[in-house]
């Protein structure tokens, strides 16, 4: 796999999948999360608790979420995607952002090295995420592939823990 520019989304899916039933794990989204629509050009860095992710802009609509971890990370959502993963709760909230509860599962690979070796890939490497920019994943985080399994995406190890549980 190419290692210096940012692994394509079907690059990176074609290698992982194979590998599903020898490192994947089916895992659901326990923590609830903040969630408010986008007025459109909102520019949204996504910041864990080891740094810089990702970055994106929001389009009039989309729905800007904030994890309820200790990063408060946030990132952008379509409407569509956003349907599809999260329940509006009745919890009343002092601001703009309303409170959801996640709805679905992801299939999740740690990637340990061992995973790694299998993919060709170093223990840093970056991504091509679904909306076009790059996304840094390391060691000892996780790859995320939701149902339907038309993208993937890292979710940094802390963060990992503190949202996902295995099912």
């Amino acid at each position: 796999m190419v290692k210096k520019a940012p692994i394509s989304q079907s690059i990176l899916l074609e290698a992982l999948l194979p590998l599903s039933e020898q490192f994947g794990r089916r895992y659901r989204k326990c923590r609830n999360i903040f969630a408010k629509r986008a007025a459109g050009g909102e520019k949204i860095a996504t910041i864990t608790q080891d740094g810089l992710e990702t970055e994106n802009t929001a389009a009039k609509g989309d729905y800007i979420i904030r994890n309820q971890t200790k990063a408060s990370e946030q990132y952008i959502l379509p409407p569509a995607k956003f349907n599809s993963k999260y329940l509006l709760l009745d919890t009343p909230t002092p601001s703009e952002w309303q409170e959801y509860r996640p709805n679905g599962e992801i299939l999740g690979f740690e990637l340990t090295e061992v995973l790694l070796r299998k993919l060709d890939l170093p223990a840093e490497f970056t991504l091509m995420a679904s909306w076009g920019q790059s996304m840094k994943a390391c060691a000892g985080d996780f790859l995320a592939v939701p149902s339907g399994q038309q993208e993937v995406y890292r979710i940094a190890r802390q963060e990992f823990f503190e949202t996902y549980i295995a099912i």
